[in-house]
């Protein structure tokens, strides 16, 4: 029992901290702070509860910028709350779910709040679906509702759903070929405060859907426990104004909208990334900290240097990434340029976050996952689940307060004594930091050696020519199996495909160099970054680029 009331003194003593140093423990008056007990009391601390309360706690204060302008916190309040009316006069109810395909503006916040004081479940759709996958999502989770921006029309117009809203038109509130917009919505119903529901609504993210249809991994509201974890390892702060680059229906960007709600952080929209765009917001918008995915990060680095040099960065404090590793060398290339802002948090849909690498941690080695946050468990795991020596390659399985409770259509992660797997094979080096060399189903055996073409790719990375690579297992005659290397490199670069597969003979075991390397002028990616390997893996992948002796091919921004 001692141990038990130290151990929660100790964890009690860890969130005040960090809290308090992050700003979110600040002076409020009695009337207030009675206040804000009741709002999280009643609505919990997802979008209901954490917007309502800033609209309690700050209602002037800017909380959204987005192409359109400013909302303060108490106009998203009222905003939502004249939208819940409008959506339960639709027939929304407590358990339903509402389906969300939006780029990032006020419309994906207003409703994600929305429907969150309804009771009701918010199903994020990837805006880079293609029909099909679309269509069976919304087959298999039955939304009683579909919110999606205008340039999407075609692609939901098959689409079962019956009740259909616009979340964002270049013409405008009214309405769309007859369908209503969020903003008509808005304007036509009252924003009186609801009544709490007996429920809380909740968020499903879908996964990547790199190898198959993505599926839905529900979860309830994030905790204290998961804002110490981020917020004792990311220096974010109260009061910062964050643009959120990554797309706000993939894990990492709704991590920031939470964070918003805790920090009050005023967050920075733009419905497309393009790479000197996003330089130009953070310095128009004195933007202190920015959330990101890897190939954001790769595509400003690829600008020229005049162009990264005719904007003023010197507010950014904190660039926050995550989606996928950083290739290569990108971590010290982007801290040598930008300086040591950079955090990279490993972890996945379904567990959430599981390791931060900050700044010294990348400066040791930029290849490195970092160290688990508060609160949270990493193991390495054998085939029969038992834990594997330091240094030994295992699988990886993470314990935190976030883990996802298994997907919409049945089936989960597989759990050891509590533990979730993350998909990844890893290791922890004598260092104590945590190193990821793979996903578990991308490994291959070549020649009787096991391959990873995570491996393969960070060295092709670190040559001065390439700037993106992707690396896929494909048969062999004589080896069983062997990689073949899709890369685009710099506009200016010449290089052939035996210099690259010399780079790689010099660098890994003769094994590991792949059998051939493509020359592409972008890799197939989603719109969270993840490069589409089912895609390169396809047979006749290689004709899509030119295998000659030579390349001189660029990349374009999303």
């Amino acid at each position: 029992m001692l141990k038990k009331l130290t151990s929660g003194a100790v964890a009690a003593g860890t969130s005040l901290k960090v809290l308090g140093s992050a700003g979110v423990i600040r002076p409020y008056s009695p009337a207030t702070l009675a206040r804000l007990g009741r709002t999280l009391k009643a609505w919990g601390t997802g979008p209901a509860g954490g917007f309502t309360s800033l609209a309690l706690r700050v209602p002037d204060q800017v909380g959204i910028v987005d192409e359109l302008g400013e909302l303060t916190w108490g106009e998203l309040h009222a905003r939502s709350n004249s939208l819940a009316h409008a959506l339960r006069g639709l027939g929304v109810q407590e358990g339903d779910g509402v389906a969300v395909m939006c780029r990032n503006h006020r419309g994906f916040v207003d409703a994600s709040i929305a429907v969150a004081k309804l009771g009701a479940d918010t199903i994020y759709l990837n805006t880079a679906f293609a029909g099909p996958q679309l269509l069976e999502v919304l087959e298999r989770d039955q939304p009683r509702v579909l919110i999606y921006d205008d340039e999407f029309a075609d692609l939901v117009a098959r689409a079962s759903v019956e009740i259909k809203v616009v979340g964002w038109t270049d013409e405008g509130s009214g309405t769309t070929d007859g369908t209503p917009t969020l903003e008509s919505l808005i304007e036509s119903h009252d924003s009186q405060d609801l009544s709490p529901p007996s429920r809380h609504g909740r968020i499903i993210i879908l996964t990547s859907g790199t190898t198959g249809t993505p599926k839905g991994a529900p979860r309830t509201e994030a905790g204290v426990e998961a804002a110490v974890a981020l917020l004792g390892s990311i220096p974010l702060k109260a009061g910062y104004r964050t643009h959120i680059a990554a797309p706000l229906f993939h894990t990492w960007g709704y991590a920031h909208l939470g964070l918003a709600m805790l920090l009050g952080t005023t967050v920075v929209l733009r419905r497309r990334f393009d790479p000197e765009g996003f330089l130009e917001t953070i310095e128009r918008e004195r933007c202190q900290a920015a959330a990101v995915i890897p190939v954001m990060l790769q595509r400003v680095l690829a600008l020229p240097r005049e162009t990264q040099d005719r904007h003023d960065l010197a507010d950014l404090q904190v660039v926050a990434s995550s989606g996928s590793a950083l290739p290569g060398d990108l971590a010290l290339t982007w801290m040598d340029r930008f300086g040591d802002n950079l955090y990279s948090t490993y972890g996945s849909t379904e567990v959430a976050y599981a390791a931060i690498a900050g700044p010294e941690d990348l400066r040791a080695d930029p290849g490195t996952a970092g160290r688990p946050p508060y609160a949270t468990t990493v193991k390495i795991l054998d085939e029969q689940g038992q834990e594997v020596p330091q240094g030994t390659p295992g699988r990886i399985f993470v314990g935190n307060g976030l883990l996802f409770e298994g997907y919409t259509g049945g089936g989960h992660k597989e759990v050891v004594d509590g533990l979730m797997s993350s998909g990844d094979v890893g290791r922890v080096g004598d260092d104590g930091r945590l190193y990821i060399e793979g996903r578990d189903d991308e490994m291959i055996v070549s020649g009787g050696e096991n391959v990873f073409p995570k491996e393969v790719e960070d060295c092709l990375a670190r040559h001065e020519a390439v700037t993106e690579v992707a690396a896929v297992g494909i048969d062999d005659d004589d080896f069983g199996k062997r990689l073949r290397a899709f890369v685009v490199v710099a506009a200016d670069a010449q290089v052939t495909e035996d210099d690259l597969k010399g780079w790689v003979k010099e660098n890994l075991a003769r094994y590991k160099v792949p059998r051939e390397i493509v020359f592409l002028d972008e890799l197939p990616r989603n719109s969270t970054g993840k490069v589409l390997k089912r895609e390169l893996a396809k047979d006749d992948a290689a004709d899509t680029g030119d295998t000659g002796d030579t390349a001189d091919s660029g990349t374009d921004g999303e």
